[in-house]
């Protein structure tokens, strides 16, 4: 027992003593170390590259097993879309293959072969249907030849992809299409693989398969293909329309000398081979379009070409067995398209311009209905999309007047001054339409009657740059304007982005891009996607109001442009007119002799649901419009087809925002005053500020001099009729001062500067030779001794219309900046524009002529003479005013009356 206590004792001594050994052990160098952390890491990545691929194995055979069966009927046959619009689940339009020219394998030359595996698979024959090489190789080439140069998918992959799977990036996606690859390679030879692909991808349109495309394009069988040729369609399949080389043939040139590239990069040709052809003009040998076989229906041809277009954009197409539903108002689309046809153009004008038209929502952006040429067929040249087509005055709310109101703070009765001048650092005058410069005026008349000279200098007021960033946040993008950018010149748009523009004005200052397609369901039927841009901000909400206000103008006033050629059908309209013009060397060598010459005349109007953009030229931009009747048919067209939405549907006004007030203000001052008591009503005016920028003083021009004790009272009942047999205004009133009051009779024409017409003991007085389609206004005021009352005044429009716009000659070299038509008379021929004036008529007697031109006398004035030159006073001597008539167009014409000297008319553009 002692022996067993003993050793248990012995035992634990020596246990005890091992572990002191241990612990001094650990302590000294050499003992077992900790293992680096790298190892550590590279075991758990290990671990987790086991766990994924395990995983993804797992996945990938999940995902195989749930992917369709091959099916040769689907496997050889493109699938077709169904079109839908707004409000309806029965398709409109089956959009797919409608014939097709099936090519055997066989028959499929070499060129073309080599042509088609160097861009989509250049590796195809040693594949099993996925390529890893491939993979790699396409994000080299990507940075070397630009994105796009080639894709990753193999022809085998994107056969199983046309045929059964969605469009779509996702990995459930990539792994049924790897599967379906390989599957499809067990299946059938690498020859008939390449032959469904072939036939079956999507070309263009309603065009599928190489054979196919080769007769639309080239009139030719695959096998008659040169070299330039078959690398322009090789190169197709991977943007259809967007490398269509009637629509984009710069696209289409860039994408075929990729081909060439490649081809010879995989030694399929030359580098001498690939340049020959590179030197081929890309349009060379296509069938031209008037003799290009149609394939399928072009029931809103126009509408459908687009819809594939932006199928595009989001990597989708026609052949992918979609439900698209669309924007697409089938009324609007007829209405549009009977519009813009040969048989209504040429009825409206006796001539055969082209025309294009773009109807879109103005709250959504969503396109309602789109013109692209007269009679368009799928496949033309859309024109309501071609953007390089100078927009005239159209362009002035977008880069002159929106951008001072939204970056100056400016009110819609900001002073803006008429008067000549040239651009600067050039000795080149702007010259306004009417020939007449008609000094202080508000913003808000500038821009309605389209005067240039206020809209370049509130250009250069802006500063380019913030004009330029304005446009482009309403999505018309315009590179280093200058001051002849503010009449238009240089600056190109599409009716499409012009009605998209003017869209924002009429949306409290949100942009949102065009589009056809609300949103598509893939084809198993379930999938959505929704591809409604986003709409963003452009400007303020007082901006896009005060220029709609302005807008308006343009078609209610008289004064306005197009006063006479848009009808509003009752709704709230706003709108621009725009003409463009031919630069001075062009015009002296090519149409010297034709007056009229203009090549593009446009129409821009909106209303609270709509915005409308109407285009009328020549595709050729040498070819001009020569008529009155061509120029005005982008008002008339607007006119018909708003008179067939306002039929249709609510319509409401536009609305003022709370960020805009309303003041009146005393036309001419600057800075801005408000009108005093003593402001005559010709000089008042109602316009529009943003909360906060009210003008606080009030105006003094008129207050009477503090000196005065003696005052009269004004006149009153002052009345203004006119007289339209003998084209003279009557004027009465009546007043209390007694014997002794003489009157001061002055008047002023279209809110310009006042001029004397008589002093009288009368009280009552008559203007002859007025004008029509001006709106004069007369002041009285009683004079006895040196005291004098304050002014009456009465305004009165004369029966008529103004005159139109009439673009104005630019700077040699350079692109029309304006346009600005002046109308002629009804049934009155247009002389040249150095035709003399008649002479004028002989004066009548009377101190009473309130016209335009300039005439010489100091006793009676004559009457307006019938040609440029001012009539002939009775006496001679002082000035008086004399409006020349429609006679001569610029030059002034010498009228003479009974006794005088010269009587001379100033320059007008009075047709």
């Amino acid at each position: 027992m002692s022996d067993q206590i003993q050793s248990r004792s012995q035992r634990r001594k020596q246990q005890e003593q091992a572990r002191k050994t241990d612990r001094k052990g650990s302590k000294k160098p050499g003992g077992k170390k900790k293992q680096p952390l790298w190892k550590t890491i590279l075991k758990i990545a290990v671990i987790v590259a086991v766990a994924g691929f395990v995983f993804g194995a797992g996945l990938f055979t999940y995902y195989a097993a749930t992917a369709p069966e091959l099916d040769e009927e689907s496997l050889k046959d493109p699938l077709s879309s169904e079109l839908y619009v707004e409000g309806s689940e029965e398709p409109l339009i089956t959009l797919g293959p409608e014939k097709r020219e099936h090519v055997e394998y066989e028959q499929i030359p070499q060129i073309m072969e080599d042509a088609i595996l160097a861009t989509e698979d250049v590796r195809f024959y040693k594949h099993h249907g996925m390529d890893l090489w491939r993979l790699g190789g396409a994000v080299l080439a990507n940075f070397r030849d630009g994105f796009g140069a080639q894709g990753a998918s193999t022809i085998s992959q994107q056969v199983v992809k046309n045929s059964f799977l969605q469009n779509e990036k996702t990995l459930k996606r990539k792994a049924q299409e790897a599967w379906l690859a390989f599957q499809l390679e067990r299946k059938y030879e690498k020859e008939e693989i390449f032959e469904m692909y072939f036939n079956k991808v999507l070309m263009t349109d309603n065009i599928y398969g190489f054979g196919t495309a080769a007769d639309q394009f080239y009139g030719k069988e695959p096998e008659e293909l040169e070299l330039h040729e078959a690398a322009l369609l090789a190169g197709m399949p991977q943007s259809p329309n967007r490398y269509n080389p009637y629509r984009h043939p710069e696209r289409a040139e860039k994408r075929r000398n990729v081909v060439l590239g490649l081809m010879v990069q995989h030694g399929k040709i030359s580098q001498e081979q690939a340049d020959a052809a590179k030197a081929v003009p890309v349009r060379e040998g296509l069938i031209p379009p008037e003799e290009q076989k149609h394939h399928g229906n072009n029931k809103y041809a126009a509408f459908v070409d687009m819809v594939r277009e932006e199928l595009e954009e989001h990597d989708l197409s026609t052949a992918d067995g979609l439900k698209i539903y669309t924007t697409l108002d089938p009324a609007a689309q007829e209405k549009v398209e009977s519009t813009i046809s040969s048989e209504n153009i040429e009825a409206k004008t006796g001539k055969n311009p082209l025309a294009s038209a773009a109807v879109i929502d103005t709250k959504t952006g969503a396109i309602k209905a789109i013109a692209g040429r007269p009679d368009y067929r799928s496949g033309d040249k859309n024109l309501a999309l071609v953007d390089d087509r100078s927009v005239g005055s159209t362009i002035k709310p977008i880069l002159d007047y929106g951008p001072a109101i939204e970056y100056l703070d400016w009110s819609t009765g900001q002073t803006v001054d008429d008067e000549r001048r040239t651009y600067k650092g050039s000795d080149q005058v702007i010259r306004n339409a009417n020939g007449r410069y008609l000094g202080k005026m508000t913003m808000r008349k500038a821009l309605y009657m389209s005067q240039n000279v206020p809209a370049v200098s509130t250009f250069e007021e802006v500063g380019p740059e913030k004009a330029a960033d304005f446009a482009k946040n309403v999505g018309i993008n315009i590179e280093n304007p200058n001051s002849s950018s503010a009449l238009g010149g240089g600056v190109g748009a599409s009716p499409l982005q012009m009605a998209s523009a003017y869209a924002s004005f009429g949306n409290g200052g949100m942009y949102t891009k065009p589009y056809t397609i609300n949103k598509v369901v893939m084809r198993d039927g379930k999938t959505e996607r929704d591809l409604r841009p986003k709409p963003a901000s452009a400007m303020k909400d007082s901006t896009a109001y005060m220029i709609t206000d302005v807008l308006r103008e343009v078609v209610k006033n008289p004064q306005g442009t197009a006063y006479r050629h848009v009808s509003s059908h009752g709704l709230d309209v706003a709108g621009k007119t725009g003409t463009t013009n031919y630069d001075t060397k062009t015009f002296e060598e090519r149409f010297s002799g034709e007056d009229m010459a203009v090549p593009d005349s446009w129409f821009v109007g909106y209303t609270p649901e709509y915005s409308i953009a109407v285009w009328t030229g020549h595709q050729d931009y040498y070819t001009p419009l020569t008529e009155w009747e061509e120029r005005w048919f982008p008002q008339r067209a607007f006119s018909e087809i708003l008179g067939d939405l306002a039929q249709r549907g609510e319509h409401s006004s536009f609305k003022k925002p709370k960020s805009v007030v309303e003041a009146t203000i005393e036309v001419g001052t600057d800075p801005l005053r408000l009108a005093s008591d003593w402001t005559p009503s010709d000089r008042k005016s109602t316009e529009l500020f943003v909360r906060g920028t009210v003008p606080e003083r009030v105006s003094k021009t008129y207050e009477p001099e503090e000196e005065e004790t003696e005052t009269l009272p004004a006149p009153t009942g002052l009345s203004a009729d006119y007289d339209e047999a003998q084209n003279l205004v009557r004027l009465s009133w009546n007043h209390e001062g007694g014997d002794g009051v003489e009157f001061a009779v002055s008047y002023s024409v279209d809110g310009g500067s006042a001029q004397n017409l008589t002093t009288t003991s009368e009280m009552a007085a008559a203007a002859t030779g007025v004008e029509p389609g001006r709106t004069y206004t007369f002041s009285v005021v009683a004079r006895s001794g040196d005291a004098s009352s304050p002014p009456a005044s009465v305004s009165l429009q004369i029966g008529g219309a103004p005159e139109d716009e009439q673009p104005e000659e630019p700077a040699e070299n350079e692109q029309e900046p304006d346009e600005n038509e002046q109308e002629p008379d009804e049934n009155e021929q247009e002389p040249d524009e150095n035709e003399q004036g008649d002479g004028g008529n002989n004066g009548n007697p009377g101190n009473q002529n309130p016209g335009q031109g300039q005439g010489n006398g100091s006793g009676n004035q004559g009457n307006p003479n019938n040609g440029q030159g001012g009539g002939q006073g009775n006496q001679g001597g002082g000035q008086q005013q004399t409006p020349g008539g429609p006679g001569g167009q610029t030059s002034p014409g010498d009228g003479s009356g009974d006794q005088g000297g010269d009587g001379t008319g100033e320059e007008t553009q009075n047709p």
